[in-house]
């Protein structure tokens, strides 16, 4: 399986022969090369994880590809044939296995509703939590860690990283940082990594890992 970083929150995951995309947001360039998509996963409401205009994309290149997402995605995207998932759910669309965890969003401020979250572990091999720290009850091999957020402290970043000991991690949710500041961040969670024997593979938009 491989997967490819894209702007901010955004990942695509091929595995033989099939794409499954995961929260195409407002910070991302429309994603092109979508002939062989089977899937989407939104893992919350935010539009930085999803936009219309982003699902309408996706809609030309693979009319009635499922989309799963918790229930606050369902009733946000008024029109969108979203299948809500929650956590403990599992659910299998072509080559692609997705285990959910989680459940709600990472508290931004009291001033501001808590929204439903999902984290998405992705044929055992890769774990994205969305806006949240939701620690799955699993090895992780490779954890899309975010990296930059209102709701993130960076901190409480690196006792997630910690928490889940990956043998890899790579940075996300990445696009409300400072080039200087996203350096130092992602040298935080390297320590993090390496605490428990792991790596941190710092991924630009477009790179590409073999997970």
């Amino acid at each position: 399986m491989r997967v490819t970083k894209h702007e901010h929150a955004t990942l695509r995951l091929h595995d033989q022969g099939d794409t499954l995309v995961v929260d195409p947001g407002s910070f991302t360039t429309p994603l092109d090369a979508l002939h062989d998509l089977v899937g989407v996963v939104i893992t919350h409401e935010h539009r930085d994880h999803w936009t219309p205009a982003q699902l309408d994309h996706l809609a030309q290149v693979a009319p009635r590809v499922p989309i799963y997402a918790p229930q606050g995605v369902a009733d946000a995207a008024e029109g969108y044939d979203i299948t809500v998932v929650a956590p403990g759910d599992t659910v299998t669309v072509g080559a692609f296995t997705l285990r959910f965890f989680g459940g709600v969003h990472a508290q931004i401020h009291e001033s501001i509703p808590l929204v439903d979250n999902v984290g998405v572990m992705i044929n055992d091999r890769l774990y994205y939590p969305g806006d949240s720290f939701a620690v799955p009850d699993a090895k992780v091999p490779v954890l899309a860690a975010p990296i930059g957020a209102p709701w993130l402290k960076l901190g409480e970043a690196m006792d997630f990283v910690l928490a889940v000991a990956p043998e890899r991690a790579f940075p996300t949710h990445d696009m409300t940082l400072s080039v200087s500041a996203r350096t130092m961040h992602a040298s935080r969670l390297a320590w993090a990594a390496e605490q428990n024997g792991g790596e941190l593979v710092d991924l630009a938009p477009g790179d590409e890992l073999d997970v």
